[in-house]
């Protein structure tokens, strides 16, 4: 009888720790009213964001902060290997503008665009393609950022590949503007890059490069991808305003993207035209 006391509470103590350890533990409580919003960022990164505000998600964020009533801070930080351990899971800022849907580090809120990967040429240019299976590829040297979908593709197709970095500290190196000047001097005879860098870019150049938005690609890899804002898990008071956010302000939003030309994707993957708007 006493070993079977002795057990119990030997039994009962090792669930209180278990408890009390749980707790210790525990993430805090979903915070309820916001001082500001405070979002982790880029800052050497457009077309997405900078320090001096000039990037589409800068322009977007300071929409939600005047919806809040909050004023707008940042905390900046390379988005290199790390970045959302470094500063969401920290708790030194509580959103991060640009995700692509799935990213298991973060909860993702409803996607607020869809893009895709496009070809940057030349006006002039003969290569006019929309699928990266497309023989025209073959022997044309075609700068592509390392590790993204369309590289291996582009080998298959016959391309010679330039490539370029894919995680870099953007405050020392700018792959993407480098793919973007080799396409401008002829050292390259284009480029498959991300949708927002590659309308963003090209529009900048003199005189501007042409994007072809790779809509039509059969080759199976992934080219086109939703993007949502990320926030910590844990979190659905949070993310419900956002998705609310995100309702009543997409019209506004897509016509932020469009002045910095990125190619956008309806639900079903179709192109949006210039003007036209998600429900045209």
């Amino acid at each position: 009888m006493r070993a079977a006391c002795r057990q119990s509470v030997r039994t009962a103590m090792l669930i209180l720790g278990l408890v009390a350890a749980s707790t210790a533990v525990a993430e805090p409580p979903e915070r309820q009213e916001r001082e500001a919003l405070r979002v982790c960022a880029d800052g050497n990164n457009l077309p997405f964001s900078n320090q001096a505000g000039e990037g589409f998600e800068n322009r977007i964020a300071e929409m939600m902060a005047e919806d809040l009533g909050v004023p707008l801070t940042y905390v900046w930080a390379p988005q290199v290997m790390g970045f959302v351990r470094n500063t969401l899971e920290l708790r030194v800022c509580d959103l991060i503008m640009g995700t692509p849907a799935g990213y298991e580090f973060v909860q993702n809120t409803n996607p607020y665009y869809r893009s895709v990967y496009s070809l940057v040429v030349p006006e002039d240019s003969e290569l006019d393609v929309t699928r990266l299976s497309d023989p025209a590829f073959e022997g044309r040297r075609i700068g592509v950022v390392a590790e993204t979908p369309p590289a291996v593709p582009l080998r298959r197709s016959g391309a010679r590949i330039q490539g370029y970095p894919l995680m870099v500290d953007t405050r020392v190196r700018a792959p993407v503007r480098d793919a973007i000047e080799d396409v401008v001097s002829g050292h390259t005879d284009g480029a498959v890059l991300w949708g927002p860098l590659a309308g963003y870019y090209a529009a900048r150049q003199d005189p501007p490069l042409e994007v072809i938005p790779l809509v039509d690609d059969d080759t199976g890899a992934q080219l086109d991808y939703r993007i949502t804002m990320g926030v910590r898990h844990g979190e659905p008071h949070w993310k419900d305003w956002i998705n609310d956010f995100i309702d009543r302000h997409q019209a506004e939003i897509d016509a932020i993207l469009a002045d910095y030309g990125v190619p956008l994707l309806d639900r079903r993957g179709r192109l949006i035209e210039a003007g036209q708007g998600e429900g045209s």
